[in-house]
């Protein structure tokens, strides 16, 4: 199967908000995530997803800035594949396909956070060439 990875438009973000949605197993409304979406779509974003055909079926958003210790990097965020279409080798693919994109936008590194419990994503993102770094602590206001 032929599936194609590609940079969407900030204006067409929506299309990307039931996986985000999936991926947070509904605790944030989808009316949140548009709201979310739409500022985001303003700042130094943009969103990477996987088509099978016309249909989204995986998605990262990659965050750019230059940080002190390593240079201009990109942050991936919500990277989520449909469950159906995972352990097939797509999501390899579409890191290596993000590597060569930032890479030559001139990122330095490439950085993300995955939660504690999604053993899964541990080993795949090991596997990817991935170190601990540190901790990720939030604080909600």
């Amino acid at each position: 199967m032929s599936y194609q990875f590609k940079i969407i438009p900030n204006t067409n973000l929506d299309i990307v908000i039931p996986l985000v949605y999936e991926l947070n197993e509904g605790t944030i409304p989808k009316n949140d995530l548009k709201l979310r979406f739409d500022e985001m779509g303003q700042q130094n974003y943009e969103c990477a997803v996987i088509l099978d055909k016309d249909k989204v079926i995986g998605v990262s958003g990659l965050w750019f800035c230059t940080r002190h210790y390593i240079g201009k990097s990109v942050e991936l965020d919500h990277v989520y594949i449909k469950p159906e279409y995972r352990n097939k080798g797509l999501g390899k693919q579409f890191m290596d396909w993000i590597f060569t994109y930032v890479k030559e936008k001139g990122c330095q590194s490439m950085e993300l956070n995955t939660y504690v419990q999604n053993y899964p994503s541990h080993k795949f993102y090991y596997n990817e060439g991935y170190e601990i770094l540190g901790y990720h602590f939030l604080k909600k206001l």
